[in-house]
């Protein structure tokens, strides 16, 4: 099993920052890790997600450019930095493990409980 624990969410202002983290415990080895997130009214969405063989990111159309995800294995942590956000970018953020990454659709076994991002205009 993964645990995942997030931090981070708040409220801010178009344009600004914030900062995501999410530590995992439990069987983390060759688990790739990364970030959905759900607005209200709207489905799970894919955010992005950091392979675990070397660390490439792959993200979705909406966020590239913006977002940037990284990790610190060394605390079993994994970031989102989020920048230039929008009002568009409100949603509950929820930190996954074992993301596999299809044509159309991403899924995940483990979830973390979500933190709130809220953007204001």
């Amino acid at each position: 099993q993964v645990q995942l624990v997030e931090s981070g969410g708040g409220l801010v202002q178009a344009g600004g920052s914030l900062r995501l983290s999410c530590v995992a415990s439990g069987r983390t080895w060759n688990t790739n890790m990364g970030w959905f997130r759900q607005a209200p009214g709207k489905e799970r969405e894919f955010v992005g997600t950091i392979r675990w063989t070397d660390g490439t990111t792959d993200y979705a159309d909406s966020v590239k450019g913006r977002f940037t995800i990284s990790r610190d294995n060394a605390k079993n942590t994994v970031y989102l930095q989020m920048n230039s956000l929008k009002s568009e970018d409100t949603a509950v953020y929820y930190c996954a493990a074992r993301i596999r990454v299809y044509s159309d659709y991403a899924a995940a076994d483990y979830w973390g409980q979500g933190t709130q991002v809220t953007v204001s205009s």
